[in-house]
């Protein structure tokens, strides 16, 4: 089993249809184990999966740092993304301000990237959140500077507009839109987003493409999850939201056991037969998950078994937003 690769975006960027997400190895997701988290990143190298995404905000810092350790002496066989602006940081990393667009934070913020993952290049570099404060072609000009003197290879951007990917496409052309994408979270559908990127020749990343694991079927409850889990206070697990959102995911695993995988690798693979422009993003920290989700790599869908997981989750179905309200403002829709 090894996964296969692609391109993302009409740059020249290249790696594995689904890329490991390492923001729960540090942060967000209850206690750390860091060798369990570099053990995952090594089998996810044996296995195939060449894309490995954090950010700056992870931890803060220690998402990066950890993936520099895990890395450092196997560079060569990874695509490192990872992203800056979603907040403001000081060299510390103490949260100061929102989000951060500013040319000269931009230079700030990819300087200790590198640092932190301890590389010369930064292979995939996506503003995090859009600065409502900053026109996006200025960060932009200051990204394809980055491009220039060789710190970063491709560029993306995150939770943007399709106006927006447009006018950071013309200032600097972008590789990667990288966006939350669902059975529960179908927004890009119809609000222009994946239209627009597969229009420009721009590649797709879905984000939660497990429904922060509410779609694997294994979370039932909120006793389930560590005291510092974030999805504590997440909306889709608070109250009678649990419940509505549990009935979907039950006729999902209906539709599981009937083609002998689980839940969570028919939602991944109803992402990636969503088109060959999409790369799904799993996020783990553990080996067994990862080997479980990097089979889904393997499931192909006729159109009549995506059009029944697409009627047995409906676009809108899923009750509570996906993020609380402060989170919710930084995204644009």
């Amino acid at each position: 089993m090894t996964v296969r690769k692609h391109a993302i975006g009409n740059q020249g960027l290249s790696a594995s249809v689904e890329g490991l997400g390492t923001m729960g190895m540090t942060a967000m997701y209850g206690t750390p184990d860091d060798a369990e988290s570099v053990a995952t990143v090594h089998r996810a190298l044996e296995l195939g999966v060449t894309l490995f995404d954090t950010a700056d905000m992870y931890g803060p810092f220690t998402g990066e740092e950890l993936l520099g350790r895990a890395l450092h002496d196997r560079r060569d066989q990874a695509v490192i993304a990872t992203k800056f602006g979603g907040l403001t940081l000081d060299d510390d990393g103490k949260v100061i301000g929102g989000p951060n667009g500013r040319p000269d934070y931009v230079r700030r913020a990819v300087e200790g990237s590198l640092r932190r993952l301890r590389t010369d290049r930064i292979d995939l570099y996506y503003q995090h959140r859009v600065d409502p404060t900053v026109p996006v072609e200025e960060t932009f000009g200051a990204l394809g500077q980055l491009v220039t003197e060789g710190k970063v290879r491709f560029l993306g951007i995150s939770e943007a507009a399709a106006d927006t990917i447009r006018t950071a496409h013309a200032t600097a052309p972008l590789s990667a839109v990288q966006t939350e994408y669902s059975l529960f979270t179908r927004n890009v559908e119809a609000n222009g987003v994946l239209d627009t990127v597969r229009e420009l020749g721009i590649g797709f990343v879905a984000y939660a493409p497990l429904g922060r694991g509410l779609l694997t079927g294994s979370l039932r409850t909120l006793g389930e999850l560590a005291d510092n889990d974030w999805r504590q206070s997440w909306p889709r697990l608070a109250g009678d939201n649990l419940q509505q959102n549990l009935l979907l995911v039950d006729r999902l695993r209906a539709i599981a056991e009937r083609q002998g995988v689980t839940a969570g690798q028919l939602a991944l693979a109803w992402v990636l037969n969503q088109g060959d422009h999409i790369t799904a993003l799993a996020g783990t920290k553990r080996r067994s998950y990862l080997i479980e989700n990097v089979a889904a790599t393997q499931i192909e869908l006729d159109a009549d078994l995506l059009e029944e997981i697409s009627a047995a989750v409906p676009a809108g179905a899923a009750a509570g937003e996906r993020y609380v309200p402060a989170t919710m403002a930084t995204v644009q829709e």
